[in-house]
């Protein structure tokens, strides 16, 4: 019985939305492979598109990412085109998906409470849009400290080290876009001086400027 186009659509984005996920994780194969008892080898044939993905496969690796199997595999939906929100808890953060397309750009609500930890900064593949909902935000991108506000947008390659969280004692709410390397949001951008608010914890010393709609 051959499948239908759309289920031959999703099979065939199911190797790019693993990759993306392990990407968004900033985890390896080899970690992946530790955390799933998944060989490295297969995983990567995984990704790759080599290997055909089955429920013995998608679910420990879903369970490892710790997101819904059905975000995994993006099966098509028929009827409702409503998008049903289901927040997760990813490091201390609150993620709500915004998007259920198996391909292209994805987009996710943020909510970042004051997070008492230095800022780590990680590099992975994509292209990453940000624009802040409310309260204020700190981008650590590369030498840049940036601060922003409600109604302001940056966009940047994220395999440059980053960071992003409140910029104080307030949560920060964001609505981030994420795409795979090569597919960069269409939003104008231009550089505006400030001067840098950073939290009294930080000694770092960096400087950068505000990107803005």
């Amino acid at each position: 019985m051959e499948n239908s186009p759309a289920i031959t659509a999703a099979l065939a984005e199911v190797g790019p939305r693993l990759k993306r996920a392990r990407a968004q994780r900033g985890i390896t194969l080899t970690e992946l492979a530790a955390a799933t008892g998944i060989s490295k080898s297969t995983l990567s044939r995984l990704e790759a598109g080599q290997r055909r993905p089955s429920l013995e496969l998608l679910l420990p690796i879903a369970q490892a990412h710790q997101v819904p199997l059905d975000e995994l595999v993006g099966a098509p939906e028929v009827g409702d085109p409503r998008v049903r929100f289901t927040p997760r808890h990813r490091h201390g953060r609150i993620v709500v998906p915004l998007t259920r397309q198996p391909g292209g750009p994805h987009a996710w609500k943020v909510i970042i409470p004051p997070e008492p930890i230095e800022p780590e900064l990680r590099t992975h593949e994509g292209h990453e849009w940000l624009y802040v909902l409310s309260g204020h935000m700190r981008l650590i991108l590369a030498d840049h400290d940036i601060t922003m506000g409600p109604g302001e947008v940056a966009e940047f390659d994220t395999r440059l080290p980053h960071w992003f969280g409140p910029a104080g004692d307030a949560p920060v709410e964001i609505l981030s876009l994420f795409g795979p390397q090569g597919e960069r949001i269409h939003v104008r951008a231009t550089h505006r001086k400030i001067d840098n608010v950073r939290p009294p914890s930080t000694n770092r010393s960096r400087t950068g400027g505000r990107r803005t709609m």
